[in-house]
């Protein structure tokens, strides 16, 4: 089976650190991903306030030299995305990003674009968003998209912000662990639950765990989950199903 991503992809659980300013913690590995690219292109559909999110994010990469143009869903979104050199979809609400998306008919142009060479980085709901599916995020469904079916670049699936209940918790609700395992009795792909301050890395046949804290990989049948530390080799999650 083909063990291979699609495109050059950073894909990272949070945007902020406590006590850190926005993608502080991660903009050196992010600027080592554009590498020479200089042309950002941003896609603030995740939050309802999208005109303040793409300044955020244009003053942010302002300050490393590099230019940003936000997407929006008017008829300029196809030039925009041929202009830029590398993609980033900031956090927010995944349901919302993803019905956006779908309702301006983005989804394939994206893919396309990555396959023929653009970089791709998502943090939170852009980090779902590079999966098979979105069925592991977080988020209250505040919007109904079409299908839960998304750009499908790695074959994994990833659970952003990952917490394990502090010691001596009483709370008697499910843990996220618990919610992790429930979509697994349902479906075989392995989720990726990426804690704060962390990210993956893939490209080609190859995925590693870059940041701060680790990792779980929980697999259908697994006995528990298995622990990831920053440096960790990810490349064994790179296997999409038979056909």
């Amino acid at each position: 089976m083909d063990k291979r991503v699609l495109g050059r992809l950073l894909l990272i659980s949070n945007s902020t650190n406590h006590g850190e300013g926005y993608l502080d913690h991660c903009m050196d590995e992010m600027l080592d991903v554009l590498g020479a690219r200089r042309r950002l292109v941003f896609v603030p559909f995740a939050l309802h306030g999208r005109h303040e999110y793409a300044v955020r994010a244009r003053d942010r990469f302002g300050r490393e030299g590099v230019e940003v143009r936000a997407l929006t869903t008017e008829g300029n979104a196809r030039e925009v995305l041929a202009w830029g050199d590398a993609l980033f979809i900031g956090g927010g609400n995944t349901f919302r990003l993803l019905e956006t998306l779908q309702e301006a008919d983005l989804l394939d142009v994206i893919r396309r674009h990555i396959a023929d060479g653009m970089v791709y980085m998502g943090v939170s709901a852009g980090a779902n968003l590079a999966c098979p599916t979105i069925r592991t995020t977080n988020d209250m469904p505040i919007v109904q998209p079409h299908s839960f079916d998304a750009l499908a670049l790695v074959p994994f699936q990833i659970n952003p912000h990952f917490v394990a209940p502090p010691s001596g918790s009483t709370h008697m609700g499910e843990t996220r662990a618990q919610r992790l395992l429930e979509f697994l009795e349902e479906n075989t792909t392995p989720v990726v639950a990426i804690r704060e301050g962390v990210w993956i890395r893939a490209e080609g046949d190859r995925a590693w765990l870059g940041g701060k804290t680790g990792a779980c990989v929980f697999r259908r049948g697994g006995a528990s989950p298995e622990e990831r530390l920053p440096g960790s080799d990810l490349s064994d999650v790179l296997e999409w199903p038979a056909a």
